[in-house]
């Protein structure tokens, strides 16, 4: 993955050292800064493939930092946090983080999940495919390009980060179908997130909010006690 840059912010050094032994393994390039004015002006400066970002920083906290990037880019980003308690997990994904670990954590399992959010990335589409073609689903107004990971309703498109492209995805390829919280867990992150299905609310609840509900004819349902389905309405 030796294409791949990942931006690092926290302000305890060993941090860094270790999630970078286990990048680098990778062939993963890693910048580190220690502030939250950093991380937007290294993001700014470099081509940034992924950010992991520590939620209690000096100068500007994680969560205004991924604010102020959401509004320009949805660059993958896995925060960091001592606090384990269910609500800031849940906090750090309605902001549009892709992943939430706790301290202290494997370094070992975040540079997995680093590598498993970047090969679903757009980049990693483009790099494995010499002559990109169009792989397109559709529902209904809805389309995903899992090329170029755009959203279009009705031909407008629709800011997505790379998590609410991929669940939208999984979605319309099972469109009318009820699926539970693990069965979405397990096909859009990949590996056993904690059993927190929480996850896949928060990330539903995102798409929610940026899918149209005039002139369309599907609706992301929610089946009480079970999950979730994509299906069409009158």
């Amino acid at each position: 993955m030796s294409d791949y840059t990942v931006l690092i912010c926290d302000d305890k050094e060993a941090v860094h050292e270790s999630l970078t032994r286990f990048l680098n393994d990778e062939g993963i390039h890693v910048i580190s800064v220690y502030d939250g004015e950093s991380v937007l002006s290294e993001w700014k400066r470099h081509e940034i493939d992924l950010i992991i970002l520590d939620i209690m920083l000096p100068k500007i906290n994680g969560t205004e930092v991924c604010r102020t990037i959401r509004r320009e880019s949805e660059v993958p980003i896995i925060f960091l946090s001592a606090r384990s308690e269910e609500i800031d997990r849940i906090v750090g994904l309605e902001l549009g983080g892709d992943d939430y670990v706790t301290k202290p954590f494997s370094p070992r399992e975040v540079s997995l999940r680093v590598k498993k959010i970047l090969s679903r990335s757009a980049k990693a589409q483009r790099l494995a495919e010499n002559a990109p073609k169009q792989n397109i689903l559709r529902y209904q107004e809805l389309s995903v390009n899992l090329d170029t990971m755009e959203v279009l309703s009705n031909g407008e498109k629709l800011d997505m980060t790379a998590k609410e492209v991929q669940l939208l995805a999984y979605l319309i390829r099972n469109a009318q179908k009820v699926l539970n919280r693990e069965q979405i867990l397990k096909a859009v992150w990949g590996y056993d997130y904690y059993g927190d299905t929480r996850a896949v609310d928060a990330v539903v609840k995102r798409i929610r909010k940026k899918l149209p509900t005039e002139n369309v004819h599907y609706a992301i349902q929610s089946i009480y006690g079970v999950g979730y389905r994509l299906g069409g309405i009158a």
